[in-house]
């Protein structure tokens, strides 16, 4: 009898995209239950790329822009926002740690600062309405009373 394991996985390739979908080969995986496992599965090697850990099993993957994604916002009932992540962690969302990259996609810093997590547009919608801007043209997202200028993204996709 066969291990069960990434064997029957690990002929395609997987990958985790802008969209916030996992994929298999060009085909998006549906079950809500393997992606999550997937999510919660990322590790990242010392050169910057990534795999799938689960339990002895590892897989190879490509990471198209960030390896988390902000799929949702929820109030904080204090004025501020805790943030939903792809695997299913909440973190409390930290307006100065706010990036905007390429095409104005909206990043915010996770994982203690040591990721990004790209906003998906329905999450970046729910924020926007705290969005303002100034004269000179720059951004700023007002929470709790405070106004945080949204700065440009660093090159490092960390």
């Amino acid at each position: 009898m066969p291990r069960a394991g990434f064997y029957t996985v690990e002929s395609g390739k997987i990958s985790f995209r802008r969209d916030g979908n996992w994929y298999s080969d060009d085909e998006r995986i549906d079950n809500p239950r393997i992606a999550l496992l997937f999510s919660q599965s990322i590790k990242r090697n010392p050169d910057g790329s990534y795999y799938l850990q689960v339990a002895e099993e590892r897989a190879s993957i490509t990471v198209e822009d960030t390896p988390y994604v902000v799929k949702a916002l929820e109030d904080d009932e204090l004025g501020g926002f805790t943030i939903v992540l792809n695997d299913d962690t909440r973190e409390p969302l930290d307006p100065a740690a706010l990036e905007v990259g390429n095409a104005n996609v909206l990043y915010a810093r996770v994982k203690g600062g040591d990721a990004r997590a790209r906003f998906l547009r329905s999450a970046y919608y729910h924020l926007s309405d705290h969005f303002e801007s100034d004269d000179g043209g720059r951004f700023f997202v007002i929470l709790k009373g405070h106004r945080y200028p949204l700065g440009d993204t660093p090159a490092s996709n960390a």
